[in-house]
């Protein structure tokens, strides 16, 4: 079964199976490229590539958490003077405040007499 090149069907066939072969192994390399192109976009829009830089030293994480639980205990500071206040006012201008001073009198009164015996 010579052909005229010299190669026998055989031969050709086994070559035409490889071929195709390698030919899906490179279309299954070109949709992997393409899903990761497709990944790395998503990455870059959610900026993950800065999150992963910025979290993988120590410094830079234990600073971070440093600047988020002061601000968080800054801010909870603050917002509870701000209601405290606003409860106060009102507390105010509905409760009699003579009945709650002749309390802080007393209690001012205990203080001093503790105060003396010592």
């Amino acid at each position: 079964m010579e052909t005229e090149r010299g190669f026998c069907m055989k031969d050709d066939d086994q070559l035409s199976d490889q071929l195709d072969r390698v030919i899906d192994g490179l279309q299954e390399v070109k949709k992997l490229n393409e899903r990761l192109s497709f990944i790395a976009k998503q990455l870059n829009i959610l900026q993950l590539n800065y999150l992963v830089q910025n979290l993988t030293s120590p410094r830079t994480v234990i600073w971070l958490n440093f600047l988020g639980g002061l601000s968080r205990g800054l801010g909870l500071t603050l917002g509870t003077a701000i209601i405290l206040g606003i409860l106060a006012y009102l507390a105010g201008k509905f409760i009699n405040l003579p009945v709650i001073g002749k309390y802080i009198s007393d209690l001012i009164d205990w203080i001093n007499t503790y105060r003396s015996y010592r």
